[in-house]
């Protein structure tokens, strides 16, 4: 092929690197697996720049998501646990998944099924932002339980 995407037909290879150096281009092969493989005169420094452009430019548009947490603790009054929810739905609803960690002390872990429950509710709470990505499970003395976004379809 040539540099404007015309097409050349079937030539040997010497002669079409030779065409290639007389246009001082490039002779890059896009399609080795095809019979006869088939090859484009074109400037590759330039190709590679156009390609790395664009790929520049993929990655700025893809958002990454992270991983929010709130911690919570199992005796937590209810106005603080709303706050902390308040923000779990707004980490949530901007796309980033959120780790809820509960952390015991001293004796409280002892009673695991408290933080159990807190967890549940707050999933109950962020429902329409969010589902359980992972289930409550302890690890040492802390609860932890994911949450990732809700998929809007």
């Amino acid at each position: 092929m040539g540099e404007d995407g015309e097409q050349l037909g079937i030539v040997p290879l010497r002669e079409a690197l030779n065409t290639a150096r007389d246009m001082s281009r490039d002779l890059v092969e896009i399609a080795p697996q095809a019979r006869p493989p088939v090859c484009k005169i074109m400037d590759y420094g330039k190709y590679k720049y156009e390609q790395a452009k664009r790929e520049k430019e993929a990655r700025k548009k893809q958002k990454t998501v992270e991983v929010k947490e709130v911690k919570l603790r199992p005796n937590i009054e209810n106005h603080d646990f709303e706050t902390k929810s308040r923000n779990a739905q707004r980490f949530l609803r901007g796309g980033d998944k959120v780790k809820v960690t509960i952390m015991f002390r001293g004796r409280e872990i002892t009673h695991p099924e408290l933080g159990k429950e807190l967890c549940l509710r707050l999933a109950e709470y962020c429902k329409e932002e969010g589902q359980i990505e992972r289930q409550p499970r302890l690890e040492g003395r802390n609860m932890i339980m994911i949450l990732a976004p809700a998929k809007n379809e």
